[in-house]
C-alpha cells in the first residue's frame, strides 16, 4: 500500500506530514547557509578576532551550525524521520569518524615525537 492513499506512518498523527518539502524551507536553509558562509568569510578576511586559536574555534562552531542547517533544511533529517534511524546512523558515523581522526592524530603525534632523529652520516649509511 502506498502512503499517499491516506495511510499514515506508525506514530504519525493523521494529516501531519513531517517530511513536507516547501519552498519556504529551502529558502530559509539557503539564507541561513549564505549568512553563515558570509560570517565565516568576514571573520577570516577582516581578522576581526586577533587570536588565531579563538578564530579557529569560532570557525569550527560556525561549521557545525552550517552542518546542522544543511541536515535540517536540505536533507530533511530530524529525530522523527524513519523512526529515528537516520539520526542513529548519523551519530554512529560521527563517532566512527571521531575515533578515526583522533586515533590517527594521536599515532602521528607519537610517531613524530618518539622516533629517534638521525644525523646526515647515519642516513647515508642506510641500506
Amino acid at each position: 500500500m502506498s502512503e499517499t492513499a491516506g495511510h499514515s506512518r506508525p506514530g504519525q498523527k493523521p494529516g501531519m506530514d513531517p517530511e513536507r518539502v516547501t519552498f519556504r524551507g529551502y529558502a530559509t536553509g539557503f539564507v541561513l547557509s549564505a549568512l553563515l558562509t558570509a560570517i565565516a568569510f568576514w571573520l577570516v578576511m577582516s581578522q576581526h578576532i586577533a587570536d588565531t586559536n579563538t578564530r579557529i574555534i569560532v570557525l569550527l562552531a560556525l561549521a557545525l551550525v552550517q552542518i546542522v542547517v544543511h541536515m535540517r533544511y536540505f536533507l530533511h533529517m530530524n529525530g522523527h524521520s524513519e523512526n529515528g534511524w537516520n539520526l542513529m546512523a548519523l551519530i554512529f558515523t560521527a563517532i566512527l569518524v571521531f575515533i578515526l581522526l583522533t586515533g590517527s592524530t594521536w599515532i602521528m603525534y607519537h610517531l613524530n615525537r618518539n622516533l629517534m632523529p638521525m644525523t646526515a652520516a647515519q642516513s647515508r649509511n642506510l641500506p
